[in-house]
């Protein structure tokens, strides 16, 4: 017996080290880096994106935009040059769904405020009745943090589009002028300002993901 396993130790131990070698290639093979898929307006449902653009197949991006927030700051495309942002559109008086997106988006602040790379943006949809000072009064009760997250006001056309042309997170209104109903999706943009995720924003376990994929698309620029 003792003659067996002499002749046979050596076969084991390269067989064994064979067998470690496959195991560490079948793991590294199953966990390459897989990045987000870049969003583009083929990829969504018509209802959501302007007749326009519809057929857009690549190249598609957020359009340059000049907007107030809580401060009365002007914002633009470039407060937000090279940040990965998190972006949706709500109403101060909405008692629907605003409150509960408002929440999660409170959530995401709270996961990202020593985050360099990321902020947040929020679109109001009446902008006629959030000013400047309606918009502060809401940053106030809500907790928003300044420097991570823009609440913007501004001319209706302009937010329109940017939720029709630019982020495709909202539906049409065609009984209004320049009208959207009200939508719950929040939108992941990139630091090239494309779209690499829409997100249900009164859903818990759609803002875990949300926040996931923030770290995933960090990993993108890390490489």
């Amino acid at each position: 017996m003792l003659s067996f396993f002499k002749d046979y130790k050596w076969f084991a131990l390269v067989f064994g080290v064979i067998s470690i070698i496959i195991m560490t290639l079948i793991y590294n093979t199953l966990n390459v880096y897989q990045p987000l898929p870049v969003l583009q307006p083929v990829n969504f449902e018509p209802k959501l994106v302007d007749s326009t653009i519809q057929h857009v197949k690549k190249y598609h991006t957020v359009a340059d935009f000049s907007l107030l927030n809580q401060n009365g700051d002007t914002i633009s495309q470039k407060n937000y040059t090279n940040k990965i942002y998190v972006t949706d559109f709500f109403f101060t008086t909405c008692q629907s769904i605003c409150p509960i997106m408002t929440d999660q988006m409170v959530r995401i602040q709270n996961q990202i405020l020593n985050d360099d790379d990321v902020m947040l943006l929020s679109h109001s949809v009446t902008p006629e009745i959030d000013s400047v000072a309606q918009l502060k009064r809401y940053a106030k009760l809500k907790g928003v943090k300044d420097n991570k997250w823009n609440l913007v006001t501004g001319d209706r056309k302009q937010i329109y589009n940017l939720a029709r042309k630019s982020y495709l997170v909202v539906e049409d209104d065609p009984e209004n002028n320049y009208g959207m109903i009200h939508t719950e999706n929040f939108a992941l943009i990139d630091k090239e300002k494309r779209i690499r995720g829409i997100y249900n924003g009164i859903s818990a376990t759609a803002i875990d993901s949300l926040l996931n994929d923030i770290e995933h698309l960090k990993k993108e620029y890390n490489k």
